[in-house]
């Protein structure tokens, strides 16, 4: 009876299967679920289905905290008292953990059972294993990031008993442990296979993992102590990433540029199926009709998005970037510039910014604007990246450096994009450790607007670094750096603790 209520709870994950580009190759039934190689693929796509279902959270949860947003804005604008770290035991955000449990079931899973399913290509099970071994990693290094001690589990739900389903939250060093072994297990599973699952980057892959590698030996090094050999593990995962390379700005965004060599691994989304988060950060005809941008063209002329429709159809306008963004990206001989369309209420023209501007009234994020469908409306169908390859060179910098090594080459080769023509005016120099980290931190905000990266950013940085770059915190909230949970997880969970700091 217990294995039939797993196998109830996994038909029903991977029911959502349908929303990716490939779909379960037979309907399946209860009687042994387990036992063919179609049910494991079609698990499989559940996975990536589910997974999916959680790209915002980890967008909010990598930047919403951070110093990129809190602007003017149309409308009533979105997650202030989050923007501002108003965090207490009574503001409590994720609850119950984001859900990340849920998904961890069908995760544990699979793991438990797939290794058990016949395969004609053992090439092919180990992969999809693989890819999720490092899903896994993924999801337990964002629970990591967030809350720092976190319950770890990793067999699947055997019963609905709320007793046995109780567990103490497991130290952080611990909980990194087992991001380590997942990655491990991962790269172990996939060999020396490079290829990317149906030559699609909607799954994950080698490079994905040796990404998260990367990025989570970093945290381990700086955040939690790790120090050099962690930077140098990291080093060398992100040095062994082939086969990616950075793309012209105008190849990389929109729909029609998502198989682009620079993305490693994205979400997937598509008509019929499932739109991304981004329509709050673009707005409504009627209300940008009257604006101009900083050139002076009025919202309505189709120049001002570039792709033969005025302003932006749909979506609203409730996250503004803050004047530390609009002043970080007015330069107009960087590519990033164009990151945000800037309207005000008159067509003087407003280059460079002022922050002291009355007429400045809000701006439209650009990266992920969508495309016009023949409903005449714009929809956000845009493939959405966890990681593409401009944040390995620059996670790549960052290891160099922590590791007192020179990560100009790095560096140059994101200013080489951005800057096009203009690059010697601003070629990078190497310098001491605290100037190339404060270079790696400034390309890195330019880059990732609107990617889930900042907040993180900033905390594995280390040093303060966070304190000192944001005005919402400070060194005595340094407790902030992780949530709190929320006082109804407590009361139905005995062996749960409040996170430190926050008190009872």
């Amino acid at each position: 009876m217990k294995k039939y209520i797993i196998s109830l709870l996994s038909l029903v994950l991977i029911f959502s299967a349908c929303d990716l580009d490939i779909q379960p190759e037979s309907d399946l039934t209860f009687n042994g679920f387990w036992e063919t190689e179609e049910a494991a693929r079609a698990a499989h796509v559940g996975i990536a289905a589910r997974h999916r279902d959680y790209a915002n959270t980890f967008f909010t949860m990598g930047e919403i905290r951070s110093d990129i947003w809190g602007g003017l804005t149309i409308e009533d604008p979105h997650s202030m008292e989050l923007i501002n770290n108003d965090i207490s035991v009574s503001k409590v955000y994720y609850s119950n953990w984001a859900d990340f449990y849920g998904f961890m079931h069908n995760i544990n899973d699979f793991l438990t059972n797939v290794p058990n399913v016949p395969f004609k290509s053992e090439e092919d099970k180990n992969h999809i294993l693989a890819q999720v071994y490092g899903i896994r990693a993924q999801v337990y290094y964002t629970m990591l990031k967030a809350w720092g001690d976190v319950p770890i589990t990793t067999e699947p739900l055997v019963e609905v008993d709320l007793e046995t389903l109780k567990k103490p939250r497991s130290p952080k060093e611990e909980v990194m442990q087992q991001v380590k072994s997942d990655i491990a297990k991962s790269l172990e599973l996939f060999g020396n296979s490079n290829r990317k699952w149906l030559g699609k980057n909607i799954y994950w892959s080698k490079a994905a993992t040796l990404a998260l590698k990367g990025d989570a030996y970093l945290w381990s090094g700086k955040v939690l102590g790790g120090g050099q050999p962690d930077f140098t593990e990291a080093k060398n995962a992100l040095a062994s990433i082939t086969g990616f390379e950075l793309v012209p700005y105008n190849k990389l965004w929109g729909e029609d540029n998502e198989e682009n060599n620079e993305f490693i691994f994205a979400f997937d989304y598509q008509q019929d199926q499932a739109g991304n988060y981004y329509a709050n950060f673009t707005g409504r005809i009627v209300d940008f009709n009257p604006l101009f941008d900083a050139d002076g063209v009025s919202a309505k002329d189709q120049s001002v998005l570039g792709d033969g429709v005025s302003v932006v159809a749909g979506g609203a306008n409730r996250y503004g970037p803050s004047e530390k963004t609009l002043l970080m990206l007015d330069d107009k001989n960087d590519n990033r510039y164009n990151t945000f369309i800037r309207l005000y209420t008159n067509d003087e023209g407003h280059y460079p910014y002022e922050p002291s501007d009355d007429t400045y009234e809000a701006s439209v994020l650009k990266k992920f604007l969508g495309s016009i469908y023949d409903d005449g409306q714009r929809q956000n169908y845009n493939n959405v990246p966890l990681y593409r390859y401009a944040d390995v060179v620059l996670m790549l910098a960052e290891a160099k450096n922590n590791l007192n090594e020179d990560p100009s080459a790095e560096i140059n080769a994101i200013r080489q994009r951005a800057y096009g023509d203009n690059f010697e005016d601003y070629r990078f120099v190497n310098g001491d450790q605290a100037s190339n980290r404060k270079a790696i931190l400034d390309e890195r905000f330019k880059e990732f607007v609107g990617e889930g990266k900042r907040w993180w950013d900033l905390v594995r940085a280390g040093d303060g670094i966070v304190f000192q770059e944001l005005e919402s915190l400070n060194a005595s909230e340094a407790y902030k750096i992780y949530y709190s949970i929320s006082q109804e997880m407590l009361a139905n969970d005995d062996q749960l603790t409040q996170t430190a700091g926050y008190g009872n």
